[in-house]
């Protein structure tokens, strides 16, 4: 299989406003929680947390499976910053064969390939005149379990 945690959509870009504050506890506990950790709460922009160039981030929505051993599950949303320098380890966002894909990139030793993050889907390799175009480097995952 090739694919499968592909961009459904065209990247959405960000809209700049007034930042989002959302309270927040400095920590949680997943075993039983502290009576005065209600007490401990703070406000934080939720943008400032998940966006470092506003200019050159965009939002993806994943479809598929091929990245769920990073924690990327189908019908995720993704941040992309395109003004990371994509290095060896990075998931990224490329374009392949005109196709937006979420993949980690593999680079080294001369040998560039997008590998994906499950193991029923093998690697996309390129050969001698393909290119590859990696369009971002994905910096957050958004997860939604109650809507």
């Amino acid at each position: 299989m090739i694919d499968s945690a592909t961009a459904t959509s065209h990247p959405v870009p960000l809209r700049l406003g007034s930042p989002l504050w959302v309270p927040v506890c400095s920590s949680v506990r997943a075993g039983f929680p502290s009576p005065a950790d209600d007490f401990l709460h703070k406000h934080i922009d939720i943008g400032a947390e998940l966006i470092r160039h506003p200019q050159a981030t965009f939002l993806l929505r994943i479809a598929g499976r091929s990245m769920e051993t990073f924690g990327i599950f189908d019908g995720d949303t993704v941040v992309v910053d395109k003004a990371i320098t994509p290095v060896h380890g990075h998931i990224v966002i490329a374009v392949v064969d005109g196709e937006f894909t979420c993949k980690q990139l593999y680079s080294k030793a001369g040998v560039t390939k997008l590998v994906a993050g499950n193991p029923e889907f093998e690697e996309l390799t390129f050969t001698d005149g393909q290119t590859l175009e990696v369009w971002g480097v994905v910096t957050s995952c958004i997860k939604q379990f109650a809507v």
